[in-house]
């Protein structure tokens, strides 16, 4: 693990808390992006090393959406930025942690990820992050 990539905080409206963020934050630079493969849109702001990722669902059957009917708008995950996803699938399973995804898939950010269940964590969905070569 390197570095804390990024806190994933679960939104209902993406616009409503992004105003709050940047009030908090001071900060009107937020990168916008769309993840279709998660069902997701996000606004992410950069904080340091690392970035504060609202996640807004766009369908029902979404991750993002299920969470919200669960536990309500928070913090959704957790993201550790990594050499390399595949790898580090293959050590934390060998050490028992359950995964969600076997194999790494597209992130936002122009990143590969994958998440450990929070079965297996503590109660905390973990999220591993690999920036991709461009």
């Amino acid at each position: 693990m390197m570095k804390i990539s990024h806190v994933g905080i679960a939104v209902r409206d993406l616009a409503a808390a992004e105003a709050i963020f940047k009030k908090l934050l001071e900060d009107d630079r937020v990168h916008h992006e769309e993840v279709a493969d998660q069902k997701v849109r996000i606004a992410s702001f950069e904080l340091g090393d690392s970035r504060i990722e609202l996640t807004q669902p766009t369908e029902s059957d979404s991750p993002i959406s299920k969470f919200l009917e669960k536990r309500g708008e928070g913090i959704h995950h957790l993201a550790f930025e990594v050499e390399d996803v595949a790898a580090e699938l293959a050590r934390l399973k060998a050490k028992g942690f359950e995964l969600i995804d076997e194999t790494p898939r597209p992130g936002s950010h122009h990143t590969r990820i994958a998440f450990l269940h929070p079965r297996s964590t503590n109660g905390v969905l973990i999220e591993l992050c690999q920036k991709e070569d461009h």
